[in-house]
Protein backbone atom coordinates (compact mmCIF):
# COMPACT_ATOMS: atom_id res chain seq x y z
CA UNK A 1 0.00 0.00 0.00
CA UNK A 2 1.36 3.43 -0.94
CA UNK A 3 1.87 6.07 1.73
CA UNK A 4 -0.17 9.21 1.03
CA UNK A 5 1.93 12.21 0.10
CA UNK A 6 2.16 14.75 2.92
CA UNK A 7 0.59 18.16 2.38
CA UNK A 8 3.21 20.89 2.24
CA UNK A 9 2.94 24.43 3.52
CA UNK A 10 5.32 27.20 2.49
CA UNK A 11 6.26 29.81 5.10
CA UNK A 12 8.53 32.81 4.50
CA UNK A 13 10.96 34.24 7.04
CA UNK A 14 11.55 37.82 5.93
CA UNK A 15 12.85 41.15 7.17
CA UNK A 16 15.63 43.62 6.72
CA UNK A 17 19.33 43.01 6.29
CA UNK A 18 20.94 41.29 9.28
CA UNK A 19 17.83 40.71 11.43
CA UNK A 20 18.39 36.96 11.93
CA UNK A 21 16.46 35.22 9.16
CA UNK A 22 19.20 32.68 8.38
CA UNK A 23 19.67 32.08 12.10
CA UNK A 24 15.96 31.41 12.66
CA UNK A 25 15.67 28.98 9.74
CA UNK A 26 18.74 27.11 11.03
CA UNK A 27 17.43 27.04 14.61
CA UNK A 28 14.09 25.47 13.74
CA UNK A 29 14.80 23.31 10.68
CA UNK A 30 14.95 19.54 11.17
CA UNK A 31 17.40 19.28 8.28
CA UNK A 32 20.67 21.04 7.75
CA UNK A 33 19.34 24.15 6.02
CA UNK A 34 20.30 25.13 2.52
CA UNK A 35 22.05 28.49 2.76
CA UNK A 36 23.21 30.84 0.06
CA UNK A 37 25.47 32.96 2.23
CA UNK A 38 28.49 34.74 0.87
CA UNK A 39 31.15 36.85 2.52
CA UNK A 40 30.50 40.56 2.66
CA UNK A 41 33.26 42.19 0.64
CA UNK A 42 34.42 45.70 -0.12
CA UNK A 43 32.11 45.58 -3.16
CA UNK A 44 29.15 46.06 -0.81
CA UNK A 45 30.61 49.29 0.61
CA UNK A 46 28.11 52.04 -0.06
CA UNK A 47 25.53 49.46 -1.17
CA UNK A 48 24.68 47.56 2.04
CA UNK A 49 24.04 49.54 5.21
CA UNK A 50 25.95 47.87 8.06
CA UNK A 51 24.90 50.47 10.64
CA UNK A 52 24.29 48.66 13.92
CA UNK A 53 25.55 45.35 12.52
CA UNK A 54 29.17 46.21 11.80
CA UNK A 55 30.38 42.74 12.90
CA UNK A 56 28.30 40.97 10.21
CA UNK A 57 30.60 39.10 7.82
CA UNK A 58 28.21 37.10 5.60
CA UNK A 59 24.95 37.75 3.81
CA UNK A 60 22.22 35.71 2.12
CA UNK A 61 22.27 36.26 -1.63
CA UNK A 62 19.28 34.14 -2.67
CA UNK A 63 17.44 32.22 0.06
CA UNK A 64 17.63 29.94 3.06
CA UNK A 65 15.64 26.72 3.05
CA UNK A 66 14.59 24.50 5.93
CA UNK A 67 11.96 21.86 6.66
CA UNK A 68 9.82 20.85 9.62
CA UNK A 69 7.79 17.64 9.53
CA UNK A 70 4.70 18.06 11.69
CA UNK A 71 3.45 14.51 11.07
CA UNK A 72 2.95 12.04 8.19
CA UNK A 73 0.34 14.34 6.69
CA UNK A 74 1.98 17.79 6.99
CA UNK A 75 5.39 19.27 6.20
CA UNK A 76 6.33 22.94 6.61
CA UNK A 77 8.90 24.40 4.24
CA UNK A 78 10.69 27.52 5.46
CA UNK A 79 12.13 30.00 2.98
CA UNK A 80 14.34 32.77 4.35
CA UNK A 81 14.47 35.82 2.10
CA UNK A 82 17.55 37.92 1.40
CA UNK A 83 17.48 41.21 3.30
CA UNK A 84 19.35 43.66 1.10
CA UNK A 85 17.42 45.90 -1.26
CA UNK A 86 19.44 44.69 -4.24
CA UNK A 87 18.08 41.13 -3.83
CA UNK A 88 14.41 42.01 -3.30
CA UNK A 89 13.57 41.07 -6.87
CA UNK A 90 13.64 37.47 -5.56
CA UNK A 91 10.85 38.09 -3.03
CA UNK A 92 8.00 37.78 -5.56
CA UNK A 93 9.16 34.31 -6.57
CA UNK A 94 9.79 33.25 -2.98
CA UNK A 95 6.33 34.50 -1.92
CA UNK A 96 4.54 32.57 -4.67
CA UNK A 97 2.46 29.86 -2.99
CA UNK A 98 3.34 30.90 0.56
CA UNK A 99 0.65 30.52 3.19
CA UNK A 100 2.11 33.11 5.55
CA UNK A 101 5.23 34.91 6.71
CA UNK A 102 7.28 35.84 9.74
CA UNK A 103 8.70 39.36 9.60
CA UNK A 104 11.79 39.52 11.81
CA UNK A 105 12.58 42.93 13.26
CA UNK A 106 15.57 44.38 15.10
CA UNK A 107 14.96 47.26 17.53
CA UNK A 108 18.36 48.74 16.66
CA UNK A 109 17.07 49.29 13.11
CA UNK A 110 13.29 48.96 13.39
CA UNK A 111 12.77 50.95 10.19
CA UNK A 112 14.20 48.01 8.21
CA UNK A 113 10.97 46.06 8.94
CA UNK A 114 8.74 48.48 7.01
CA UNK A 115 9.61 47.16 3.54
CA UNK A 116 8.74 43.55 4.47
CA UNK A 117 5.53 44.61 6.20
CA UNK A 118 4.51 46.67 3.16
CA UNK A 119 5.38 43.76 0.83
CA UNK A 120 3.05 41.34 2.67
CA UNK A 121 0.27 43.89 3.22
CA UNK A 122 0.18 44.71 -0.51
CA UNK A 123 -0.12 41.02 -1.35
CA UNK A 124 -2.65 40.31 1.44
CA UNK A 125 -0.34 37.57 2.77
CA UNK A 126 -0.86 36.89 6.48
CA UNK A 127 2.16 37.61 8.68
CA UNK A 128 3.34 38.07 12.24
CA UNK A 129 6.14 40.32 13.46
CA UNK A 130 8.83 38.76 15.65
CA UNK A 131 11.30 41.09 17.34
CA UNK A 132 14.66 39.32 17.50
CA UNK A 133 16.03 40.40 20.90
CA UNK A 134 19.71 40.91 20.15
CA UNK A 135 22.16 41.26 23.03
CA UNK A 136 22.61 44.94 23.99
CA UNK A 137 19.70 46.04 21.76
CA UNK A 138 17.07 48.40 23.17
CA UNK A 139 14.16 46.47 24.71
CA UNK A 140 10.55 47.37 23.98
CA UNK A 141 7.27 45.64 24.70
CA UNK A 142 5.35 44.01 21.84
CA UNK A 143 2.76 46.78 22.22
CA UNK A 144 5.38 49.49 21.80
CA UNK A 145 6.75 47.79 18.68
CA UNK A 146 3.22 47.30 17.33
CA UNK A 147 2.59 51.03 17.72
CA UNK A 148 5.98 52.06 16.29
CA UNK A 149 5.38 49.93 13.18
CA UNK A 150 1.80 51.25 12.88
CA UNK A 151 0.43 47.75 12.36
CA UNK A 152 -3.20 46.78 11.95
CA UNK A 153 -4.64 45.71 15.32
CA UNK A 154 -4.94 42.04 14.31
CA UNK A 155 -1.22 41.58 13.47
CA UNK A 156 0.54 39.67 16.27
CA UNK A 157 3.87 41.00 17.56
CA UNK A 158 6.07 38.91 19.81
CA UNK A 159 9.60 38.91 21.18
CA UNK A 160 11.98 36.08 20.30
CA UNK A 161 15.54 34.86 20.19
CA UNK A 162 16.11 33.58 16.64
CA UNK A 163 19.06 31.47 17.88
CA UNK A 164 16.79 29.44 20.14
CA UNK A 165 14.74 26.57 18.69
CA UNK A 166 11.98 26.84 21.32
CA UNK A 167 11.65 30.60 20.82
CA UNK A 168 11.61 30.26 17.02
CA UNK A 169 9.06 27.47 17.29
CA UNK A 170 6.81 29.75 19.39
CA UNK A 171 6.94 32.33 16.57
CA UNK A 172 5.95 29.68 14.04
CA UNK A 173 3.08 28.48 16.27
CA UNK A 174 1.86 32.08 16.59
CA UNK A 175 1.88 32.42 12.79
CA UNK A 176 -0.08 29.17 12.37
CA UNK A 177 -2.62 30.29 14.99
CA UNK A 178 -2.90 33.65 13.21
CA UNK A 179 -3.50 31.85 9.91
CA UNK A 180 -6.19 29.66 11.50
CA UNK A 181 -7.85 32.71 13.08
CA UNK A 182 -7.79 34.46 9.70
CA UNK A 183 -9.37 31.48 7.95
CA UNK A 184 -12.04 31.28 10.64
CA UNK A 185 -12.73 35.00 10.38
CA UNK A 186 -13.07 34.83 6.60
CA UNK A 187 -15.61 32.02 6.92
CA UNK A 188 -17.76 33.67 9.56
CA UNK A 189 -21.03 35.22 8.39
CA UNK A 190 -21.02 38.92 7.63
Amino acid sequence: MNQPIAASVKILVAGGFGVGKTTMVAAISEIVPLRTEELITEMSTGVDDLSGIEAKTTTTVALDFGRITIDDALVLYLFGTPGQDRFWFLWDELARGALGAIVLADTRRLESAFAAIDFFERRALAFVVAVNCFDNAPRYTPGEVHEALDLDPHIPVLLCDARDRTSSKAVLVTLVEHLIDGVGASRSPA
